[in-house]
């Protein structure tokens, strides 16, 4: 056996004619047997965790047993959100020698202070990406980052992730990945719409190349809660309510990230682990608030459905069709299941909840990979329940040592956006004293074993370096590029063409009123101002149309929109003497909660007084009112002349408002205005499908059960068609093909 030594201006590879590569900066070698081995312990002997020819499980083992306590713990913490570059203000802040960026004089790539403490001081590996300036940027910081990692005890990789970054739509359910040039793709819904499993595996072995090459080795995704609540902020990550559609997708998103061609169990250089969330699905709030906040903790089952959202991971994610079996990992999501403990009754967050993990995931369904938690789960909480942390629910009295310790013995291995070693170590001590220090220590060595076995998996420890030219080729390529638009042209859905109006022809005169958004909450809760947007660039207009302000010169009139935008609690109407709730709303004019449950299925915090949560009777109204006055308008001065609305939908909408002014209907899930236009003119047809059921009215809404797929009344136009899932028009009519047959 031979191999050869390459060195270039980023790291030193060693290529041995087996196929097996190591990417080194300045850590010694070993040679043995033909071989060579990275010597990451530096004690001049092959210790089984340096030795590549072992597998990931003995390797694992071997490698946690040697570890401390303090080193463990590192292991189990995942950072918070890193922006590279760095920026001086906000959340995600840090600094360069005590500087801002700007003013530092530094590289784009080089490390923070924050970073290199965590790094050395926490023994953090797991680290979380959000912002990347660009491909180039990505890995030449990667390399920092592993370099460093390289030359600190046992040689550890650093494994990044990253929130889904390829979103076609900057959506406001999730503060997500930005930057670094990827390909853009529709949102988990808008992948939905194609109803194709083959085009949902092709974006992950896709999405997983670009990662990569970025140097992201675990994706946070997919989020395949049930998504059974219409009102749900993150309504438009997942793939849906439709239970048999969900699973086909998360098998394929799974398989298509975690899959390394060509070799045996599907491991390797290419795989990318994907963390499925949120265990055991996070689409019942109640009313359809989210669990960020603690105003929407509590997950409501009144159709006694709780075992049909499990199936997502039951029959999806932890029964994957390709050689990894299995999601990496799974990540439980922040809600009190309310009343579905059948072990201890406890209503409390997931994480911290022995039934729904430790007695469910692990052994029930017998989940061995690595669980860990969503961001913030173990901070005390805030003063104020209208707040983006405060996530402790139900065991706010508890120490913050008492938190990790209560999460490590349900079987939780990894705490989500946390930064400091302490608290795990406290635990840690706390068990010794409960449970003795061979327990506890054998514990610990559980999860550094599962987390570790990721990291061997993924061919971290023999190459974790990158090259950066080859980095900024293949993110965001031509290639990649072409079949995420693709994507976004399957994903459009046409409910309406009266009179066959479209499509467009090229070149005539069209008006496009600009939209305006009111002021509003932002994810993080505080205020963001009022805003104008112009719907379409003058530059990107003009390959198609001919824009006129004056609609009665006009041809036609296309007018966007977007879903109606609500909030479901108001510090104001808590002054005012109210519970602080606010019905979210699927229309578009103020709305009266007339309907409502005057006593919530949930409720109890410590910043409350009174249990019932109900917004019975109250009115709430949109930030984006206007959208739709936009239409009516447009469809007053256009006269006979057709009128077209395309909505951005995060959530199924109400439309007995707006369709019966509109000629045509175009709904997408997340994609560049150029497909949108595409499809006006002709130069692609409409092939996707409602992946929901659009509601008749907001009283069928209030009426359904939270838990239940498809139980409203859809919503029946003008032309007699019924908006339920698996409509879709393309221009000979409706579609009916093998999609619409399979999922019915």
């Amino acid at each position: 056996m031979g191999y050869k030594v390459i060195r270039n201006e980023f790291y030193t590879r060693i290529e041995h004619d087996n196929g097996v590569v190591l990417g080194i900066y300045n850590v010694n070698i070993i040679e043995k047997d033909g071989y060579v081995f990275k010597d990451l312990a530096g004690t001049n002997e092959l210790l089984p965790y340096e030795d590549w020819r072992l597998d990931p499980d003995t390797r694992a083992l071997d490698l946690a047993g040697r570890l401390s306590i303090d080193e463990i713990a590192g292991l189990m913490l995942y950072s918070s959100h890193q922006m590279i570059p760095a920026i001086p203000f906000g959340p995600f802040s840090a600094t360069y020698d005590g500087k801002s960026f700007s003013e530092s004089g530094k590289k784009a790539f080089e490390l923070t202070d924050q970073q290199k403490e965590f790094l050395i001081k926490d023994n953090i590996r797991h680290v979380l990406v959000m912002k990347l300036q660009d491909a180039d940027t990505a890995a030449r910081w990667n390399n920092e980052m592993q370099k460093l990692a390289e030359s600190l005890p046992f040689g550890i990789p650093i494994n990044s992730s990253s929130d889904p970054r390829h979103g076609a739509m900057d959506s406001n359910a999730e503060y997500k990945g930005a930057g670094s040039d990827v390909s853009k793709w529709p949102e988990g819904i808008g992948l939905s719409a194609t109803f194709s499993r083959d085009l949902c595996y092709k974006f992950a072995k896709i999405a997983s190349t670009e990662y990569r090459a970025l140097g992201i080795t675990t994706a946070l995704s997919p989020q395949i809660d049930l998504a059974t609540e219409p009102r749900w902020m993150r309504f438009a990550d997942t793939f849906g309510g439709h239970v048999d559609l969900t699973i086909d997708m998360t098998k394929a998103y799974c398989d298509g990230m975690q899959t390394t061609d060509g070799v045996g169990n599907g491991w390797g250089s290419n795989s990318v682990v994907t963390m499925a969330k949120h265990w055991p699905g996070g689409g019942t709030g109640e009313g359809g608030r989210d669990a960020h906040y603690p105003f929407g903790k509590y997950a409501v089952y009144p159709g006694d459905n709780f075992n049909l959202h499990l199936k997502p991971f039951t029959e999806g994610a932890l029964n994957l069709d390709g050689p990894t079996k299995k999601t990496g990992s799974i990540m439980p999501y922040y809600t009190v299941s309310w009343n579905q403990d059948n072990k201890n009754g406890e209503n409390v967050g997931n994480s911290y909840n022995e039934y729904i993990i430790k007695d469910l995931l692990r052994a029930t369904y017998d989940y061995a990979g690595v669980i860990c938690t969503d961001w913030g789960i173990t901070g005390d909480p805030e003063a104020e329940i209208d707040s983006f942390g405060s996530r402790c629910f139900g065991v706010e009295s508890l120490s913050e040592a008492e938190r990790h310790l209560k999460c490590i013995m349900n079987g939780i291995d990894q705490f989500g956006g946390n930064n400091r070693k302490e608290p795990i170590i406290k635990a840690y001590q706390l068990g010794c004293e409960q449970f003795g220090e061979d327990f506890m220590r054998k514990r610990m060595e559980e999860s550094a074993y599962r987390l570790l076995k990721n990291m061997f998996q993924l061919g971290l420890f023999e190459n974790p370096y990158l090259n950066p030219i080859e980095s900024a080729a293949i993110v965001g390529c031509s290639e990649h590029q072409r079949a995420g638009y693709e994507a976004q042209l399957q994903s459009i859905v046409m409910l309406k063409n009266k009179n066959n109006c479209l499509p467009l022809h090229k070149k005539i005169k069209v008006y496009i009123p600009n939209r305006s958004i009111k002021e509003k909450k932002t994810f993080f809760r505080t205020m963001e101002d009022a805003k104008t947007i112009i719907p379409v660039l003058d530059n990107l207009l003009e390959d198609y149309f001919t824009k006129t302000d004056d609609p009665l010169n006009a041809d036609a009139a296309i007018v966007f929109l977007e879903s109606p935008i609500t909030d479901g609690y108001s510090t104001k109407d808590l002054s005012l003497g109210g519970n602080g709730y606010l019905p979210i709303s699927l229309q578009y004019r103020p709305y009266t909660a007339i309907n409502a449950r005057m006593e919530s299925l949930a409720g109890g915090d410590i910043r409350e007084q009174n249990n019932n949560r109900s917004y019975y009777g109250k009115t709430t109204y949109t930030a984006n009112e206007q959208d739709l006055d936009n239409l009516i308008n447009a469809r007053k001065l256009m006269g006979n002349k057709p009128v077209i609305a395309c909505i951005t939908m995060r959530n199924p909408t109400v439309l007995k408002e707006l369709e019966p002014y509109v000629d045509a209907i175009l709904v997408d899930f997340g994609v560049q205005k150029r497909a949108l236009l595409d499809i006006i003119t002709g130069e692609a047809e409409p092939n996707g499908l409602l992946p929901v059921l659009l509601p008749m009215d907001m009283e069928t809404v209030e009426k359904h059960y939270e838990d239940t797929p498809f139980d409203m009344e859809p919503y029946k136009d003008e032309t007699g068609a019924v908006y339920r899932f698996g409509y879709g028009l393309n221009w000979f009519g409706q579609i009916k093909d093998s999609r619409t047959s399979k999922y019915k």
